[in-house]
């Protein structure tokens, strides 16, 4: 039996970084430069989390992240909204990008998509679900672009191997994006938390999994630059339509949106009982017997669904809303949400 000696993993990991500087050009290698990569049987292992046990499994390892890059990178983007920047990964044939919503803000904004080639393309702003940081844009210059598979992030396991890439720091031209590897500190629902190192400028830029495929975006810096935040692929893929359409949801963490309405519970609907004083409601002329029929394009059968879809917006959006009173319909359309506090205090 051939005995292999096993390497303490932050020995590995100093040897990966040393032999995998050049991921993106390991092409260029002359042939007889290229080590020998050994899989074993353990290396399948390894692509779920294991720790390499050998320095062939640690070269095998190397190899699939550089066969990794040549397929993400150039799907990988820097995206331009106004004055700010971040990344962005092409995942459809004719350009629908996902990034970080804090990137693009709001819909319907005019956006700036640069290829790795330095080629840059136009794009419009879609959707967001300002609650856990998605966000969609469509670029609008006609064409076939290269793009990623979407994969699923529930399937995500802690200790997985994965990789990031994006702008660290804004597009720069001649540079590449940036590939770095890591693994999953722990999936939710709402949140995937890697040790894949980020910075300023790799929001929304892909995480993949060691197939290149998208199982998230990344959103925001932790404590510790190698614990940080992105957004779960599922999100996306669950709630395609809504971004498409270019949809606004979810409030933004810390708010407290509020309408400013008592509504009769006993009835089950959502019919004022009272408008409180220097609230949305009073100032866009909701009155006391008003029944909510619709709130912000969406139907509202009960109070709790009213409550639900206000939970849904952040103070500042103004929102369009129907009511019925008494044979009229009446729609409203300027109200403007606010945080609890302002009218608290």
């Amino acid at each position: 039996m051939t005995h292999q000696t096993r390497l303490p993993l932050p020995i590995l990991l100093l040897l990966f970084a040393a032999i995998g500087v050049s991921l993106v050009k390991a092409e260029e290698l002359p042939k007889s430069t290229e080590p020998t990569v050994v899989q074993t049987a353990h290396f399948a292992e390894v692509l779920a989390g294991d720790a390499p046990n050998s320095l062939g499994e640690l070269r095998a390892l190397e190899k699939r992240v550089q066969e990794v890059a040549k397929k993400v990178i150039p799907c990988t983007v820097g995206v331009s909204v106004g004055g700010a920047q971040g990344s962005g990964v092409i995942v459809t044939e004719d350009g629908y990008v996902m990034t970080a919503g804090h990137v693009i803000g709001e819909p319907n904004r005019e956006a700036v998509i640069t290829l790795p080639s330095g080629k840059k393309v136009k794009a419009i702003t879609l959707g967001t679900d300002r609650s856990i940081d998605s966000g969609l844009l469509k670029i609008t210059t006609p064409g076939k672009y290269e793009h990623l598979k979407i994969d699923h992030s529930d399937e995500l396991r802690d200790g997985q191997w994965v990789l990031v890439t994006g702008h660290p720091g804004g597009y720069v031209q001649d540079r590449l994006p940036v590939l770095r590897l890591g693994r999953v500190l722990a999936s939710y629902e709402d949140v995937v938390a890697t040790d894949c190192v980020l910075v300023g400028g790799d929001s929304g830029g892909p995480l993949l999994d060691m197939d290149g495929d998208v199982v998230g975006i990344n959103s925001r810096i932790g404590n510790r630059i190698t614990a940080n935040m992105h957004v779960p692929s599922d999100a996306y893929s669950e709630n395609w339509n809504r971004l498409t359409s270019g949809e606004v949801w979810g409030k933004l963490p810390g708010t407290r949106p509020v309408l400013g309405v008592r509504c009769d519970k006993e009835k089950k609907a959502p019919i004022v009982i009272e408008v409180t004083p220097n609230s949305p409601a009073e100032r866009s002329g909701v009155q006391v017997g008003d029944r909510i029929v619709r709130f912000n394009g969406r139907e509202t059968k009960s109070f709790d669904e009213l409550k639900l879809l206000v939970d849904q917006t952040s103070p500042g959006d103004q929102v369009e809303m129907v009511v019925e009173r008494g044979e009229r319909t009446l729609t409203l359309n300027d109200v403007v949400i606010k945080d609890a506090r302002e009218i608290d205090g």
